[in-house]
This record gives C-alpha cells, sequence and structure tokens, in this order.
C-alpha cells in the first residue's frame, strides 16, 4: 500500500462521519519556492489524491504566510533591502517592481508553477486572514491564557526561565504602526477592554484596541495551532526540522488540545531534498536552491511527480542533473510500457503523477539525447533521421522533449554536446594500429557498395567486425564503434553505428573515415 493511502486511511479512521477532510500545506513567500518546500506541496497532493480514490471529498488548503517577517536578504535581492528586514512580506515592495509586494512577487511565480502539475489548491493568504480581523476571537483567548501557553513552551526546552520571564510573555508579535517592522515590545494586556500597550525600537508607542486595529500575529507555534482549529485541519505534513520530539509539531500539538480544544492533524514528516553533490539543506531566504520550475526545464510535470511519489516521505533523495537524467527517463519509460504488470502500488504512482492518458509519442529521451545534440538541434534534419529509422512521434510532444534536451545538455551536462568534425581525424588515424586501419578501409568499401539502408550499414559493420569467437567479437565491435565516434564526432561514444551514419550524413560519413 503507498504510503499516501496509508495516511488516508488513517484519517478516515479517526473521523469516519465527516462529510469532507481538510488536508493542508504551508509555505512562508521568503524567496522562489524550492524543491525542497515543493515536497511540502506534493505529499499534500498525493494524500488528497488518495482520499478521492476512496471516495471522499476532500478541501486542499494552501496557507501562504505572508504575515511573517521579511528577515533575511536572498542572494537575487538587491542589497539594499536590508532596510525592510522585520516588516511582513505582504509590506515588503517587490524587488522587481512587477507585483503589489515581495510576497505577491514569490507567491504568483509557485501559484503558476503549481497549475502546470495540475495541483489547484484552495490558496489562504494569512496577511489578509490576519488584517481582516478573522482571527481576533482567537488572539484574545491567546493572550488571556498566555501563561499556559508559555508553561506550554518552557517544557520543551533546557534554557533557565523565570517568574518574571513568565509575566512579560505574550504569544503575539506586533507589527508597529509607524515603522511597520516587528522591533517591538508588549508591555500590558487588558482582557477587560481587549487592549495592549507596546512600544518600537523606532520610539513610537501606542495603545491597541484588538477589535479595531489589526496589526499583530500570534507566534509560530500558538499560530499554527490556532489555524489547524480555525481550518479543522484532517492532515498537514511538516519538515524533519518541525518533527523532532520538542519541534514545532509536538508543541503545536499540546498548544492545540489545551488551548484551542482541538486536537491535531494526522502528521506526516518529510525529509529533505538536497542536490546531488551539494550537502546543505535548500533555503530560499539564501538564495541555494533548485526551483521546480528549473526541473520543469529538464522534465515533464508527470515524470517529476513520479519521482516524488515513489520515494517514501522518511527517505532523503538528492536530486542529480548528470547521468540521472537519462535514468529517470529510462525508468518511468519502462514503468509507463509496461503499465498493467506493475504493482498495484506503482499503479496508482503513475496515476496519480498524470502521466496515464497523457497523448503523444515521443522516441526514449536517452535516444534523443544522443542523437540531438550532433544535428545541433536541427528539427528537420533529426525529424529526417527519425523517419528513416521509422521511430514513431508527435510534433508537439516531439518539440517538447527536444526543448527540455537542449536545455539540459546547454546548462547541466554540456559533455554530451557532441559536434560532427569538420574534416577528417588524420592524426588519430595515424596513431592506428595495421588491423583497425585495414577494418575501416574495408568498412569503407562495403559502405561504397550500398544505399543508406539501416540494416544494410548495420550488415557491413558487423560483416568486417566478427570473428569466430563471440567475446572477441563483442570487444572488437565496441573498439571499432569508438574509432569510429573519434574519427566522425568530438567524443568516443555516441549512438548506434546506423543511427551514427543517418545523422553524419551517409556521404559525410564516408569521407570522415576515408583516408587512403
Amino acid at each position: 500500500m503507498h504510503w499516501a493511502e496509508e495516511v488516508a486511511r488513517q484519517i478516515i479512521e479517526r473521523h469516519p462521519e465527516k462529510q469532507e477532510y481538510v488536508c493542508a500545506s504551508g509555505i512562508s513567500p521568503s524567496g522562489s519556492v524550492h524543491i525542497g518546500n515543493f515536497r511540502e506541496v506534493v505529499t499534500t497532493h498525493f494524500v488528497v489524491q488518495a482520499l478521492l480514490d476512496l471516495g471522499k471529498k476532500v478541501r486542499f488548503l494552501f496557507s501562504w504566510d505572508d504575515y511573517d517577517r521579511f528577515r533575511k536578504v536572498p542572494l537575487n535581492v538587491p542589497e539594499h533591502f536590508e532596510q525592510f528586514i522585520g516588516m511582513p512580506y505582504s509590506e515588503t515592495p517587490d524587488p522587481w517592481n512587477e507585483q503589489s509586494s515581495y510576497a505577491r512577487h514569490f507567491e504568483v511565480e509557485f501559484e503558476r508553477t503549481l497549475e502546470l502539475f495540475g495541483i489547484q489548491p484552495d490558496y489562504i493568504y494569512q496577511n489578509q486572514e490576519y488584517r481582516s480581523g478573522r482571527y481576533t476571537n482567537q488572539i484574545i483567548h491567546a493572550l488571556n491564557q498566555r501563561k499556559a501557553i508559555y508553561d506550554i513552551l518552557v517544557k520543551y526546552k533546557t534554557s533557565a526561565h523565570s517568574t518574571r520571564e513568565r509575566d512579560a510573555f505574550y504569544p503575539l508579535t506586533v507589527y508597529c504602526k509607524e515603522c511597520r517592522k516587528d522591533s517591538t515590545t508588549i508591555h500590558s494586556w487588558s482582557s477587560e477592554t481587549e487592549s495592549y500597550s507596546y512600544s518600537c525600537a523606532c520610539g513610537f508607542k501606542d495603545e491597541v484596541s484588538l477589535r479595531k486595529e489589526h496589526r499583530a500575529k500570534l507566534n509560530w507555534k500558538v499560530d499554527w495551532a490556532m489555524r489547524w482549529a480555525a481550518e479543522q485541519v484532517d492532515f498537514e505534513p511538516g519538515g524533519r526540522d518541525h518533527s523532532s520530539a520538542s519541534g514545532s509539531y509536538t508543541v503545536s500539538k499540546e498548544i492545540a488540545m489545551r488551548i484551542f480544544d482541538y486536537e491535531a492533524p494526522i502528521y506526516l514528516p518529510y525529509e529533505f531534498i538536497r542536490l546531488k553533490g551539494h550537502s546543505k539543506k535548500m533555503s530560499s531566504s539564501s538564495g541555494n536552491l533548485i526551483t521546480p520550475d528549473e526541473l520543469l526545464k529538464i522534465y515533464p510535470p508527470s515524470l517529476i511527480l513520479f519521482l516524488f511519489a515513489k520515494q517514501k516521505t522518511s527517505t532523503s533523495f538528492h536530486i542529480g542533473f548528470d547521468e540521472d537524467v537519462i535514468r529517470n527517463y529510462s525508468e518511468f519509460e519502462r514503468y509507463l510500457a509496461n503499465f498493467d504488470r506493475q504493482s498495484t502500488e506503482m499503479k496508482q504512482i503513475l496515476r496519480w503523477s498524470g502521466a496515464i492518458g497523457e497523448t503523444g509519442k515521443t522516441p526514449a529521451f536517452a535516444q534523443m539525447a544522443a542523437i540531438a545534440p550532433m544535428t545541433d538541434f536541427n528539427r528537420h534534419v533529426l525529424k529526417s533521421v527519425l523517419d528513416q529509422e521509422k521511430l514513431e512521434y508527435d510534433e508537439i510532444p516531439l518539440g517538447q522533449q527536444l526543448d527540455r534536451i537542449e536545455y539540459w545538455i546547454a546548462n547541466w551536462s554540456l559533455e554530451r554536446k557532441f559536434n560532427i568534425r569538420a574534416a577528417p581525424n588524420s592524426g588519430f588515424y595515424q596513431q592506428l594500429d595495421s588491423p583497425h586501419k585495414k577494418t575501416l578501409g574495408e568498412f569503407v568499401d562495403c559502405l561504397q557498395t550500398i544505399d543508406n539502408a539501416h540494416g544494410k550499414v548495420l550488415d557491413a559493420f558487423y560483416a568486417v567486425t566478427r570473428s569466430a569467437d563471440k567475446k572477441q567479437t563483442q570487444q572488437y565491435q565496441k573498439e571499432m564503434s569508438r574509432i569510429l565516434y573519434q574519427l566522425t564526432l568530438t567524443e568516443d561514444q555516441g549512438p548506434r553505428i546506423p543511427l551514427l551514419v543517418q545523422t553524419v550524413g551517409f556521404d559525410r560519413f564516408i569521407s570522415l573515415i576515408s583516408f587512403d
């Protein structure tokens, strides 16, 4: 049973009478959403799919934590944005002047990306929820229960605490009315007037009625617990950093029950995703990241979802842009080609990825990644080669496949960019021993007596490289293949010999390997 179905069944078992289940995820728009954050969203997405498969009605909530503070200037943002640190993301300007705020810039970017994956959650923008006063009653309740909240929080801390600290504790962050930053200190709270007083490092002081002015936000662990209750959330995943014995989920779970009288949702921890060759955790605020948009330039949406769905959430994995790309495509193509023979779990994975029902034929990715660079991605030449090889394809998906291959090679795998030689490689030819030179001459003679047909080229190659011993034949054919690659390309590897001939061009191929 797939992990998402296991979770879905746990959700139903806990609340079998519910008419609609609520699955949630949330991200702070601190920068471009990276593939580590993306795991949060797709984890919820797969649980939603599993619930739907079980015949249940589901609401998928995606919460933008855009009323969080702007805490760090990412590498791709101008340094002068340090002046906005401490303001809400929703009130920090867009560095590129494209959207209404810093938050909205990255929200729009990611929402458009999710559409490409067919993921369409209900978006909640926390700046709107807080500023509208929706959470006023919950904030008042939390302030009235502030000492009980403090007692819960200190249970999970190792640092010393005191009665004075407890008396001065308020589970609320206030954004200053004057400078709009969170450099504030709450000095008092009156449950009778439902107002608090605060001062800011900028020098501003004020007394605020919570019913009239909404410029404050509950602190993280209290905020999370409050929102579970407000939205009646049944499931939400969380990263490993939130999932320790004293982590955010454990603390918020107790706050949810004791303060807001709500049983915390079923929770699923997920491990981090890293870039192959990098040990650091990805971070939107640091700029050390790969976005889903970058993946979409190399993989179709269905293959990306497949890569996430087939991994247990407890498994950390790396994303690589080397030969892993070929391996991932080959595995995906193999499973799809043999769908009826797959396990129930793999069939679920392929369905949830959106691959089933996709139309349009293309040759194998590995095959095209070998052929296309040699033609410098000339679409006309490539189609001619494919037609001669009788390889089936449809125009639009073939174009998309070639775009991805070209981007991958140009940006991540330059060693695959083969170049056809402009003139014979005489220097390399002179270094060959007599037997290899003799075989090469015999191959040229054979080619000059046939037309450019796939079977005839292969027959000619086999005829001049075959010996009585099978192992010796295989070894010699590998050697001669490498020689042909070196003489026609700038590499010692390439496609099968008939495809090499087709791609280079029959007459040009003969001219590049002829030295008599």
